[in-house]
């Protein structure tokens, strides 16, 4: 998968006489979702391992704003929350 990832996101080859016009818009749109898809990936994996230093430090489950108990419900839906909910529409809001 990270191959076929790394495949799309090749540079794109402009030369008209090799790809036509659509092809190569379309290869232009498959890497920059490629792009795309791989700094969500990045950012997920950055998120577990913050979410594992917090276990560490004895942070995890803490809401960072008000440093109440993040609901445990919450917590098993997303294991990275940082914040409670309560903290977090507040956040939305602004």
């Amino acid at each position: 998968m990270v191959a076929t990832s790394e495949e799309s996101a090749a540079v794109v080859e402009l030369d008209q006489s090799k790809v036509g016009r659509l092809s190569r818009m379309d290869a232009m749109q498959a890497q920059a979702m490629a792009k795309a898809s791989g700094q969500r990936r990045e950012a997920v994996l950055r998120n577990i391992e913050a979410a594992l230093k917090r276990i560490d430090d004895g942070e995890y489950g803490l809401c960072r704003d008000c440093d109440e108990s993040i609901n445990p419900k919450r917590l098993e839906f997303d294991p990275t929350a940082l914040r409670c909910i309560e903290c977090e529409s507040k956040r939305e809001d602004s």
